[in-house]
């Protein structure tokens, strides 16, 4: 039997050690192994792992702590717009959606969109019809609040400024949630979920959704979900650089992530990290920020639930 793993991750960036504190730390710390353990066991029980990284992921969204689903944070007209995205390695399949509303879990939406839609990308308008017609509940705004998240916006509204998240440096943590598995028959998937930037504004869209810059899978090479500066994630296609490197220069998983993470990104002004697992179920989880929600469990034995370095 092929060694199955999952890995997962709730942003980089983290809040800045000086903000955390050992409750929250602890919220954190359960909400991560929640998910993990959601998603490890249908692995453990035979199941897809596309199955394991839609479960795992929408765990990460119906908790307020993160940036995705419930936690979602306030746009400039004080709504909100997620963006999901959800990839097979097998047959490279995949769904995505973005500037959706009301959606609770806008990675199932993404995977409805891989199933039972002849398309790979639905947005605004189109996305939320083609949720109706597979009669979508929608949650109402008062689902999405959080008073930390409005707190957030209100400093910043009606100003230019927008936030990659929690915390008083702008840049100190990049909300989003993501899982990579691989399952007993070697097949890997990737997804990855979002709630955008506080204060965002003319439907910006950042890397979450989009194959090849945020999240991607190929059972070729590898299954990634990433976190971090959009914009430069998109402009590095991170996702798939990493899995270029392994197609192409041969490198490992471990080799390949950490020179995009660590050197690639860096030298074009980004941060953040990403998760990924290759289809011998070896896991990475490189990050070049202070730290990142991330967890990973393997079918070896091994576990880990951390923030910081």
């Amino acid at each position: 039997m092929n060694t199955f793993s999952i890995a997962i991750h709730g942003g980089a960036g983290t809040l800045v050690k000086g903000m955390m504190t050992p409750e929250l730390e602890s919220k954190y710390k359960q909400a991560l192994k929640e998910a993990l353990d959601a998603g490890y066991y249908l692995l453990e029980n035979g199941g897809s792992a596309v199955d394991a990284v839609e479960k795992a992921v929408t765990v990460l969204e119906d908790s307020p702590l993160f940036n995705a689903g419930k936690g979602s944070v306030f746009t400039a007209t004080e709504s909100h717009e997620m963006d999901a995205c959800i990839m097979e390695g097998k047959t490279l399949n995949a769904g995505a959606v973005s500037l959706i509303t009301g959606i609770k879990n806008p990675i199932s939406l993404a995977r409805d969109v891989m199933e039972k839609s002849e398309h790979v990308f639905l947005a605004g308008d189109g996305a939320m019809q083609f949720a109706k017609e597979l009669s979508y509940k929608l949650e109402d705004a008062s689902y999405f609040y959080d008073a930390f998240r409005h707190n957030q916006w209100l400093e910043i509204k009606d100003t230019d400024s927008f936030q990659l998240d929690h915390a008083k440096k702008k840049d100190s943590k990049f909300g989003t949630v993501g899982a990579v598995a691989c399952d007993q028959d070697g097949n890997i998937a990737a997804a990855t979920s979002t709630g955008g930037m506080t204060n965002k504004k003319w439907g910006r869209v950042g890397d979450s959704p989009m194959v090849g810059a945020g999240n991607y899978a190929n059972n070729k090479t590898c299954a990634i979900s990433c976190t971090g500066s959009g914009e430069f994630f998109i402009r590095g296609v991170v996702a798939y650089d990493v899995a270029c490197l392994m197609e192409h220069k041969n490198m490992s998983l471990a080799d390949a992530s950490n020179e995009v993470i660590n050197k690639r990104i860096l030298e074009i002004g980004g941060d953040g990290g990403l998760v990924a697992v290759d289809s011998q179920g070896h896991i990475a989880m490189p990050f070049n920020t202070e730290g990142m929600y991330r967890a990973s469990k393997s079918s070896m034995g091994t576990e880990e639930i951390s923030i910081y370095k």
